[in-house]
């Protein structure tokens, strides 16, 4: 399989650059995975897509205010710095604008110096490993300093940065949002809870490895990036429970798929985990648990392409991405989903 075999046109301006007013107002776009016919509701409908019994498999990871803006230290140069993985010991390996100027041992500050940082080391793929130096909770800083992480196709500012996490949103750690989770609200859950819907969490931490292009030809060659993820002994039992009384699981986001699929045991069966995961998801991948899948729709040549096509089958996919184009549903982060059944 070629990369450019997941390639479609995206018109510039059915990106989304800001989210909706009500966040389960979008549309959504259902895709029955064996016939490829397509329906057109709203995320609110989403109740009538389920059944009880059914297990809603939800992302808990929140965004890290990842983004720091500062100097260098002297003289005074503009720098940018993306949190990426907490290395421990105050060191995070991080990425940084612009890369030239930052070497090792460069000082740099951050909010008139509440924050300061050293750089200890320039790794093989150009992140660079930092030493923060600071009094108090670092999280606190980050909240007090710190702005969200948006894609880079996103280029206007966030108004209110709770409208780039989940309204469940509670494990701190993700460089991005785990997006298809950005629909639902409160009572949206409540109102699938009471009709007999299961909701399980997980926890995968987003790195931006999610927004990197496939740049190989052969889809096999590309290196997948590891992200760090948890199943609660809760969660493991509600997905078990839910298999054997002839439930759907059903993920809300490809990081939900990815942890459970990353985990199962061949026969299906969840158990309480946690570790790293660099699961790769494409055509010809055998489902272990996943019934369905609430998804965004994703970058052309992706990795998250290349998953739903796995799911539903690259022709249905590219097939209803191209439906979606001419119905003009708004893309990737802030846009409109798809539930695939």
């Amino acid at each position: 399989m070629k990369t450019s075999d997941f390639d479609f046109q995206l018109p510039e301006e059915l990106i989304a650059q800001t989210p909706l007013e009500k966040r389960d107002a979008s549309r959504l776009l259902v895709l029955d995975k064996h016939t490829g016919e397509t329906e057109h509701m709203h995320f609110y409908d989403l109740p009538m897509l389920l059944r009880p019994g059914d297990c809603l498999v939800l992302n808990d990871s929140r965004v890290l205010p990842a983004r720091l803006l500062g100097h260098r230290e002297p003289g005074g140069g503009a720098v940018e710095v993306l949190l990426l993985v907490d290395r421990g010991g105050k060191v995070w390996e991080c990425l940084v604008r612009p890369g030239r100027k930052v070497r090792t041992g460069a000082r740099l500050s951050f909010g008139d110096g509440l924050l300061t940082a050293e750089v200890t080391q320039v790794l093989d793929n150009g992140n660079r490993l930092i030493h923060f130096e600071y009094e108090g909770i670092f999280l606190e800083l980050l909240e007090q300093l710190g702005k969200m992480p948006l894609p880079p196709y996103i280029k206007a500012e966030l108004n209110d940065p709770e409208r780039y996490q989940t309204v469940y949103s509670r494990e701190v750690g993700s460089a991005a949002a785990p997006t298809a989770g950005l629909h639902f609200t409160k009572e949206l859950l409540k109102q699938v809870e009471d009709m007999g819907v299961r909701l399980a969490y997980v926890t995968l931490h987003v790195g931006l490895g999610t927004f990197r292009p496939v740049k190989e030809e052969d889809i096999l060659d590309h290196e997948m990036h590891s992200e760090y993820c948890m199943i609660p002994a809760e969660t493991a039992e509600t997905i078990n429970r839910t298999k054997r009384e002839g439930g759907r699981v059903i993920c809300v986001g490809t990081t939900s798929c990815r942890t459970i699929e990353s985990w199962a045991a061949e026969d299906g069966t969840m158990k309480e985990s946690a570790g790293w995961t660099n699961i790769f998801i494409y055509p010809g991948y055998r489902f272990k648990v996943l019934d369905g899948l609430i998804t965004n729709f994703h970058l052309p040549q992706s990795t998250l392409v290349m998953l739903v096509s796995a799911l539903a089958g690259r022709e249905h996919i590219l097939s209803a991405y191209q439906e979606a184009i001419e119905r003009k549903y708004r893309f990737f982060s802030f846009g409109d989903a798809m539930f695939i059944h």
